[in-house]
């Protein structure tokens, strides 16, 4: 008992589902409806394809930040390369002062000064070398994602354009399809037209109508009385004729005419 109504549950399950599959399947395929659905498509890409640009436009802004980065760390290591090879030439001025006495010259505050700050200038700018390096292989690998990018992004415009060409083209043929179809249900009798149906329920009403009173009149006697009546009708007509011959006199000849006629015709005697 309980496989029969589980049995009879799954299939009342599959109908359903597969008539609202058939309605929706009939329903998709409405010209209205894939313009529609088209246009959802479109608008979804397009609104990717924004977003796409957005996000690339991002990169390009870090791009430009990273090299305006780049630029004042060049700035800067120029600078220090300056500074740099101004504490060598005020060293080397100060130990020209000592006469190439290199204990003196190293033990004078103001080498020891031109040193430190040498030194200072040397790790720093090794420093900015390194960040601008790193800095030039970042804006290197934005510059190839960029450009990557831009042609992915060409390349889905491009298929977006293809995109709204190909819905016209589909609902044009899904319009010369069903144009077709009708075309051949009403060639085999087969159209959903309900047009020749109307007038076929039209002429079946008639022809019953039109039974429906002949029975009627036959229950009655009206076929009976109709033909009395056009029985006498012809009586009196006749009557009529028959008088007005007799008056004018074509009674008597046509009398006289039968009975000349009707005499044998006699074979002369030798």
């Amino acid at each position: 008992m309980f496989k029969a109504v589980s049995k009879l549950t799954r299939a009342l399950w599959y109908l359903v589902t597969f008539r609202i599959d058939k309605a929706s399947e009939t329903l998709r395929m409405n010209p209205g409806v894939v313009s529609a659905n088209y246009d959802r498509i479109i608008d979804e890409k397009r609104s990717r394809i924004n977003q796409y640009k957005d996000a690339i436009a991002a990169m390009i802004a870090q791009e430009e930040s990273k090299k305006e980065k780049l630029k004042g760390l060049t700035d800067e290591i120029e600078r220090l390369e300056k500074l740099k090879a101004g504490a060598a030439a005020k060293a080397r001025q100060v130990a020209e002062k000592h006469g190439g006495d290199v204990e003196a010259t190293r033990a004078d505050a103001e080498y020891q000064k031109c040193q430190t700050a040498f030194s200072d200038f040397t790790s720093t700018l090794n420093e900015k070398q390194a960040r601008a390096t790193e800095i030039e292989g970042d804006i290197e690998q934005l510059m190839e994602n960029v450009n990557r990018h831009k042609l992915q992004i060409q390349s889905q415009m491009r298929d977006l354009e293809k995109l709204a060409e190909e819905k016209h083209d589909a609902v044009a043929t899904i319009l010369s399809a069903k144009e077709e179809q009708q075309i051949a249900d009403l060639m085999t009798g087969l159209s959903e037209d309900r047009t020749s149906e109307e007038l076929r329920e039209l002429r079946e009403l008639r022809q019953k109508a039109s039974a429906k009173a002949r029975v009627s009149r036959e229950l009655a006697g009206l076929d009976t009385k109709q033909a009395e009546a056009e029985f006498m009708d012809f009586a009196a007509t006749s009557q009529a004729n028959d008088e007005f011959d007799a008056l004018i006199g074509l009674t008597n000849k046509s009398a006289e005419s039968d009975s000349d006629g009707s005499e044998p015709t006699r074979i002369p005697e030798a």
